[in-house]
Order: structure tokens, then sequence, then C-alpha cells
């Protein structure tokens, strides 16, 4: 039996963001009866005690209440509570998959740990956190910190997109790295009156918005696709399914764009249902995705499945996602694509959907990282 310790997602079942969904997917979608998951969970109540999900043994971890710094207390708790697992139950050979780099300023201590009962450190550093602008020069600064010796300690880097094992070969130089991509699911939606009264409700058309879905973060470039989407000449919506609620950048935004002027811009805030959601993109006339920093995002996969048509931004990450399946755009052309996006080939969509199904479906991705976990030698 192969033990396989998770850390780093909030737990199961997932309900946050990509990590969270990874894992769930990871342990509902398990293949091989040789391999037994056990899953840190973030709890605000309980401590080492353990609940059965879908087969997984998940294990709760409640660390001191630190703001932002609760994170490494997460992980660190949650790295001391696994290997008492292992010392308890006299477990061989375990596979440690630690996600994020939130810890790699402490890394060597655990590595060796992990190393002396023959265990085995994964580690999927999840983009370039360090580059996102949410964090102050202080935080960023340790964060790549964390990456450099994460990368230099684990016995395999496994990144989620060929431009983050480049970028870590190009800046760390011989790393031993595999890369395992993301997954995303095949479904369409369902009827629902629910679902058509939200369409009501918002004043939207289907067939006759453009979309943006993700985090209300500066580098997934809001302002960019915001200014360029208003001068456009499209009759279209622009409709923003974002967390906007409450944040700064909302205001800042308003002031940079003054899209409060052109009534086709909707912040829609977050939609939490799945079924809704689905159908959301799958009536959008195009998805637009201005993410940059990070790997194999997704959104964009869900996109890939569900868009008829995606204006994507040209970075090295999104390309490597969508190869000839999208129309790609920078900076400077974005307006001319939305303008030129109604005589756009239809036959996109269907270059996107074989994408995905050759390459991206969780049960491709769970048999690669199973493959891994049962063959993999140090």
């Amino acid at each position: 039996m192969k033990h396989v310790f998770i850390i780093g997602s909030r737990g199961l079942p997932g309900k946050y963001g990509g990590f969270e969904t990874f894992t769930d997917q990871l342990v509902s979608h398990k293949i091989s009866s040789q391999i037994k998951y056990h899953v840190a969970n973030l709890s605000d109540t309980e401590n080492g005690t353990h609940f059965d999900y879908r087969g997984a043994d998940v294990f709760n971890v409640n660390p001191i209440k630190a703001g932002g710094a609760r994170v490494i207390f997460y992980d660190i708790k949650a790295l001391n509570l696994a290997l008492k697992i292992c010392a308890d139950e006299k477990i061989e050979r375990p596979v440690f998959y630690i996600l994020g780099n939130t810890i790699g300023a402490i890394i060597s201590y655990y590595a060796r740990k992990i190393h002396k009962i023959g265990g085995i450190l994964f580690v999927n550093p999840d983009g370039l956190e360090w580059r996102r602008s949410k964090w102050s020069k202080p935080i960023q600064k340790y964060l790549k910190f964390s990456e450099k010796m994460m990368t230099r300690k684990a016995d395999l880097i496994i990144s989620d997109n060929q431009g983050i094992e480049d970028y870590l070969k190009s800046e760390y130089g011989d790393v031993t790295s595999k890369v395992l991509a993301y997954g995303t699911e095949t479904i369409v939606s369902q009827p629902s009156e629910a679902d058509d009264k939200w369409f009501d409700d918002h004043q939207i058309t289907k067939g006759h918005y453009f979309l943006m879905v993700g985090r209300f973060v500066p580098e997934n470039n809001f302002e960019l696709l915001i200014k360029s989407f208003m001068a456009s000449t499209t009759t279209s919506d622009l409709v923003i399914v974002t967390n906007y609620e409450d944040n700064p950048f909302y205001e800042s935004l308003r002031a940079s764009t003054s899209f409060e002027q052109d009534k086709r811009v909707k912040f829609v805030g977050t939609v939490y249902d799945k079924n809704l959601l689905l159908k959301i993109r799958e009536n959008a006339q195009a998805y637009l995705h201005g993410h940059e920093v990070g790997g194999t995002n997704p959104s964009l996969l869900e996109a890939m499945w569900s868009s008829r048509q995606n204006l994507v931004l040209d970075v090295t990450f999104n390309r490597n996602v969508v190869l000839d399946s999208a129309v790609l755009f920078d900076r400077d052309n974005l307006t001319e694509k939305i303008n030129l996006s109604e005589t756009v080939s239809e036959d996109l969509q269907k270059r996107s959907q074989e994408i995905i199904l050759s390459s991206y479906t969780w049960p491709i991705i769970v048999q690669q990282y199973e493959d891994l976990f049962l063959n993999y030698e140090n």
C-alpha cells in the first residue's frame, strides 16, 4: 500500500480554490486500490481528529490564529501530524505532496524528517505566487525565497504547466521536475428555472455578452479587459463574475476606467452554484481571459470546455494550454479582437473540447498522478 499525504490544501470536501478542487478530484476519482490518501483539513475547532471522505483519511488541523501567517503554521502543524501518523501506523516509504511554497524557509528540516523514514517529498509550486501584486514587497521576497528552497529540497517538483517548469529550470538550474496538469469536468448544465431567473434579474440576454470569471486581483488584468471592452463597438454586455464586494480594488478600478458610465459593463458578484456558473459560461458570446500569473488556470480549462469562443491573453502559460483553439490577444489589440469576435469560426470550440478530452479530464490527470505515486523511484 502506498500512503500519500496531501499537505497545503484547505481540506475536504473541496469548497474553495484550485488546490481544494484538485484534492477532491484526486480522491473522488481514485483508481488504484494500492493507494491510501491522507489529507490535511483546516479546522477552527478540531485538531488531530479524523474522518473519512470517499475512502481518504482526512485529519483535522487547527493552527493558531495569526492573520496571513496562519497558512504557514497550518502547513507546519499538518506535517507534524502526518509524521506522527506515519510513526503510529508504522507507514513505510510514504509520499508527502506539499501544495504551495509557504513553508520553504523551513523545508530543509521537514525534508530530513521525511527522508529519515524512507519517504519522498513532492512539491507543487502553484505558479509564480511571489509575483502576485496583492503581496507586499517583504512577503514577495519571502515567497521567492521559499520557492527557491522548495525547489532545492524537493525530490520532485510537479508543475501544472510547461511554462512553470521552464521558468524553474531557467531560474534555478537543474531542477528535477515533471509536468502534471490540472483537470476539469466535462459536463453540461441542467435546465433550471432559478438559473433562468438569474439572467432576468441581471438583465442579461443569453448569447449576447462577453464573460470574465476570476479572482478580483490586478494581475488578472481587469483594467485592461474593461478598458478594451469599453472602447469596442459591440452592443453586447460584459458580465464580470468575481468577488468585488467590499474590495478596495473595485473603487480603484472605477477611478481608472469609469466603467459605471458604460451600461454594458455588469459586475454580478460571485456565483457559487456550479450549474448556474456552467450555464453562464455556455451562453456567453465569448470568454475573456486576462490571467498572466500562474500555470494552468482552472477557469481557462472550464471555459475551453463550455464557452463558444475564448479570447486569451498571449502569455506562455495560456498558450501552452489553448494551443490553436483560442483567439490570442496582447495589450494593444483586444478591442479589435472583440469587434471581430462575431466573425470567428465556430470550429474553435470543437478544437477546445478536443484538447480538453485528450489532455485535461480528471480521469486522465488522476491516472497520471497515481502512476507517479506508485512508480516513482528516488
